[in-house]
């Protein structure tokens, strides 16, 4: 067959559909993140303290540990385009309820069904771009979802933290739920379904899930994930007050730093998304170094400016990449069968990664001092680079003992 005949038999990429994922991820990301911008706003109307507020992010990222990885096995079998839908409509609910919340607990309600969509929500789309695309091509799809969550960052919380500064920031969850009811027409419209459960092949016998071969490989590459994050949220959570104290800069050009590290992080993803299907490990590897070497530059050098506010910004450009590169290396790992509750445990791992280290970075903080933490960091994300390394090369040396004399079984 002539390259002009591939060329032509092979499929479009599927830019409609990964770009829909990559809307409904903007929403999801900024729908969880908001109320830390409205923090004082909500504390205030409610007569709770801003720590009371600040709660709700942590029972929110809480309630996606409990529940992922349960609800994407129960899940498991239904259409995955279909599971978005009814997905989108709980996050509508869990929206609505928080504009019209009339007191604290009600709220607390309101994110706790929050993060029960949120937490399924990732375990689909965190595989869908997987069933999409051939399997050359998943870091590349894989970084355009990803885009959404960077843009959430950049524009989306911002935004909203802005029109719940003017509006109040009730209008704010209104409106985040008339955009995702928008993005449930735009989903039904443009998402091509997929075929997520693989069926067996002629001598192939269906096992639990629980014997599926890829289980270590998952397990391994969770551990890491829970590493990397918890390192970098112990430095970033506190990225503010040491902004303001250390580096020495007024309150006022904190957001403008933020607002630089965000666009920064794009960058990352853009590279991920152009290195991680040719060079998985290496990329990987040199966003750690990157990491550890940024970092570093900020935590020997703080009270210099005109130094630490680079060395940020090219901090952002290094771990920009990271969650694309774990979501990419996770497809490759899961099993077609294992996909979707892999995807679940690795939103269960970002999710302790990022609860872990605001708490662990909370804790240096009262206890020790606050340019300790980018040490820490250091540290934590030097052990997540030899994880990497030895991991890989048990997974390998397993790999090679196994070698079956008749046909594999398969998860059913």
């Amino acid at each position: 067959m002539s390259s002009s005949t591939r060329a032509a038999a092979a499929p479009p990429f599927p830019w409609v559909g990964l770009f829909t994922l990559s809307l409904l991820v903007f929403t999801s990301v900024t729908s969880e993140f908001l109320p830390t911008g409205l923090l004082p706003d909500m504390a205030r109307e409610l007569g709770v303290s801003e720590s009371q507020i600040g709660i709700l992010v942590t029972v929110f990222a809480g309630t996606v540990v409990v529940t992922a990885a349960p609800l994407a096995t129960l899940t498991r079998r239904f259409s995955r385009k279909s599971l978005i839908i009814a997905v989108l409509f709980v996050f509508i609910l869990g929206n609505v309820l928080a504009a019209l919340a009339p007191s604290y607990e009600v709220l607390l309600v309101a994110r706790v069904i929050g993060g029960l969509a949120h937490g399924l929500f990732w375990s689909v789309v965190g595989a869908y771009s997987g069933h999409l695309v051939p399997r050359a091509q998943v870091g590349r799809a894989v970084a355009i979802v990803s885009g959404g969550g960077t843009a959430a960052f950049v524009l989306g919380v911002p935004v909203g933290t802005a029109l719940g500064h003017l509006l109040g920031w009730r209008v704010a969850f209104a409106i985040i739920a008339g955009v995702i009811l928008v993005l449930t027409l735009v989903t039904l419209r443009f998402l091509p379904p997929v075929r997520h459960i693989e069926p067996l092949a002629t001598g192939e016998i269906a096992l639990p899930l629980r014997k599926d071969k890829s289980i270590p490989g998952v397990v391994l590459l969770c551990i890491l994930i829970v590493m990397i994050i918890t390192g970098h949220n112990i430095f970033y959570t506190y990225i503010a007050p040491f902004l303001i104290g250390p580096v020495g800069l007024d309150e006022g050009a904190v957001a403008g730093v933020l607002f630089l590290y965000g666009g920064a992080g794009a960058i990352g993803v853009l590279l991920a998304g152009l290195l991680v299907d040719r060079y998985p490990r290496a990329a990987l590897a040199a966003s750690l170094v990157g990491i550890m070497a940024t970092v570093l530059t900020v935590g020997l050098v703080p009270h210099n400016p005109w130094v630490a506010v680079p060395a940020i910004v090219a901090w952002s450009i290094a771990f920009g990449g990271i969650p694309s590169m774990v979501q990419t290396r996770m497809l490759h790992t899961a099993s077609a069968r294992l996909r979707d509750v892999a995807s679940a445990y690795q939103t269960t791992a970002f999710n302790i990664g990022i609860g872990g280290g605001a708490l662990i970075g909370g804790l240096i903080l009262d206890h020790w001092s606050i340019t300790a933490l980018p040490f820490v960091d250091i540290a934590i994300t030097a052990a997540a680079l030899v994880l990497l390394f030895v991991g890989d090369r048990w997974l390998h040396a397993r790999a090679r003992r196994v070698t079956p004399t008749q046909p594999v079984p398969v998860v059913g």
